[in-house]
């Protein structure tokens, strides 16, 4: 009993070192990774003459939240905050909407050419943004949506190659049992896919949302291309000007930065298990 105890116990104690050494190396490269975040959130606390004189110092020897209000004041941020928000809500509406639809009817239903089409669209993906470029702006401008929201908004109700891809294979990982079931019960392919895929879809829709909201965030040549009103464009843009006007002013330009950073940063907190779970089911069933 003592030997089986003393190997127990030495077992026991193994885990422990190699749980305790594999967290201090994922807290080592959290840190490493939260550094530039960190050396920002800082750096925008700080009063401009601590920057100039002693750039070396880490800690503010005057802590200047006042740095967030000026930064605020000094451009149209709440400006380019709605027109960011209306970008991103509409093109992550038109995203699910239209590419949920696209997956289910790749995944779930069959229909002569299906694989092939869906090769081609897979193979969309190795075109650059660059070379629609051109076409897309002829045919939004000849549609009337130059200088619009709508211009990067309505392109999303089309679809997307990868997010169609993301949701496709999520769907053939729901039991086809459970719409064959509903079929035998009456319910239409709609019917299937509103009241059952749907809702056991919900971590592959938020990756998919996430996905998109970040790429509007942070979109700086769409708008760039498509909008000539200050009054229309986003924060991206926004951002850039304020980076050009006032490149002097670091402690300004890291607090503009920050509030540009963090409503990513809260989104991706509040959305992680969610998002973290879309991602580790989607997987590659055919």
């Amino acid at each position: 009993m003592g030997v089986k105890s003393e190997k127990s116990m030495n077992i026991v104690q193994g885990s422990i070192r190699a749980t305790v050494w594999r967290h201090g190396v994922l807290l080592s490269l959290a840190a490493l990774f939260a550094l530039p975040l960190v050396w920002m959130l800082l750096t925008s606390l700080k009063p401009q003459e601590q920057i100039v004189a002693d750039p070396h110092r880490v800690l503010p020897v005057e802590w200047r939240p006042q740095n967030y209000l000026e930064a605020v004041t000094t451009m149209p941020y709440f400006r380019y905050l709605r027109n960011s928000l209306v970008l991103c809500a509409g093109t992550v509406i038109g995203t699910v909407f239209s590419c949920s639809l696209a997956a289910y009817a790749f995944a779930r239903l069959k229909w002569p050419g299906r694989d092939a089409l869906f090769g081609v669209l897979i193979a969309t993906m190795l075109l650059p943004w660059h070379v629609t470029m051109i076409p897309r702006f002829v045919l939004l401008t000849k549609l009337g949506l130059y200088n619009s929201l709508a211009a990067l908004i309505c392109p999303t109700f089309l679809g997307d190659a990868f997010s169609i891809f993301l949701l496709r294979q999520f769907f053939l990982g729901i039991p086809e049992e459970l719409s064959e079931a509903a079929r035998l019960d009456g319910a239409s392919e709609w019917g299937i896919f509103r009241r059952i895929v749907l809702p056991l879809s919900k971590p592959a829709l938020a990756t998919v949302a996430l996905f998109q909201f970040i790429a509007a965030w942070n979109d700086f040549h769409g708008p760039l291309l498509y909008l000539s009103d200050p009054d229309r464009f986003p924060l991206a843009y926004g951002l850039q000007q304020f980076v050009s006007g006032y490149s002097s002013q670091t402690n300004l330009l890291m607090a503009a930065a920050v509030l540009y950073t963090l409503p990513i940063v809260l989104l991706f907190f509040y959305a992680q298990r969610m998002f973290i779970r879309g991602v580790a089911t989607t997987g590659i069933k055919e």
